[in-house]
């Protein structure tokens, strides 16, 4: 089944960074079709920080927000409910979407804001159901409001994997509790590099291996339970999980050129990829994701696609 319109952009994802790519197509009257799966890595967050005006706001209300805006401002710019399973550029200023129920979406450039997922099955057990509630992976989005535990426990797994990411991590959770406790979870020669770096007295390592997580009430207090049958409980865990990309397969269908951290690789400042027409924005194009960070790169790449696409038009005559 064919969508006989051709859009000027298509662009795959509805977070921060594809609708403010939206945006900024939309302030030139740029047709532009976003098509959201409805899969959001902070479906879980009740609240946002660090974007000003939106500041402890429900992320969901923040897309609402924006989606509403250009519902009411810009029709040249569509929505539609789909997971795209298949993605291919059919020539030189045609890219083809295909959703899961065979749908066809066509588009001169593309636009991928896919995102990352976490790995959270990697981590122990209890991770998942503690992740977003007594989990944190990142303390500037979230553990403020949780400030003044008497203990806060930094998790190795992850991203959080060398001496210094995780006496990093450390030091961040110790401006919002009493005493941090590390836990390599039976990783003694990381352990002792560890303890190399420290010089807090409120900072102390602990390498028994972690048997399982869980919540206390609704958290954000966690029960940690370790290998040889005893318990501690920590105010809340800092902890990273491995990411990947949520859509590994639309990158590999584009063949697409990643970085060795597994980001899809761009050109600065407007992130087209190794595909020309193709753009990547947000989580999936950068290892510093952020909400701010992701609508910088989101609005950027709207520019670049805007002025590829009227360079292209002018020599055609068609602007």
């Amino acid at each position: 089944m064919a969508c006989t319109k051709i859009h000027d952009v298509l662009i795959i994802g509805s977070g921060p960074a594809g609708l403010s790519a939206a945006v900024a197509l939309a302030r030139q009257a740029h047709t532009a079709l976003i098509l959201d799966s409805c899969a959001y890595r902070n479906a879980t967050v009740k609240h946002m920080h660090n974007v000003p005006a939106w500041d402890h706001a429900n992320p969901a209300d923040f897309r609402n927000k924006i989606l509403s805006d250009l519902a009411a401002r810009y029709p040249c710019v569509e929505r539609k409910v789909a997971t795209i399973k298949e993605v291919r550029k059919r020539s030189s200023d045609l890219f083809e979407a295909v959703a899961e129920d065979g749908t066809q979406y066509q588009g001169r450039k593309l636009v991928l804001a896919t995102g990352v997922r976490d790995r959270l099955e990697d981590e122990v057990p209890g991770y998942k159901a503690c992740w977003g509630r007594g989990v944190f992976h990142c303390l500037f989005c979230h553990g403020y409001e949780e400030r003044g535990a008497e203990s806060v426990g930094v998790l190795v797994s992850g991203m959080f994997n060398t001496p210094e990411a995780v006496l990093h991590v450390a030091r961040m959770a110790k401006r919002l509790s009493k005493t941090v406790t590390i836990y390599t979870h039976d990783s003694p020669a990381l352990a002792a590099k560890i303890k190399e770096l420290i010089h807090s007295s409120k900072i102390c390592v602990s390498t028994r291996p972690i048997a399982s997580l869980a919540l206390i009430d609704e958290g954000p207090e966690v029960q940690i339970t370790l290998a040889d049958g005893s318990t501690a409980i920590e105010g809340f865990i800092a902890s990273h999980p491995a990411v990947e990309q949520r859509a590994q397969h639309l990158v590999q269908q584009l063949g697409l050129e990643t970085t060795p951290t597994g980001e899809i690789k761009v050109q600065a400042p407007w992130s087209e990829t190794s595909v020309a027409g193709c753009f990547a924005v947000g989580d999936a194009a950068t290892p510093m994701r952020s909400v701010v960070s992701a609508m910088c790169a989101g609005n950027f790449a709207g520019v670049g696609v805007a002025g590829q696409l009227q360079r292209e038009m002018e020599e055609r005559d068609e602007l």
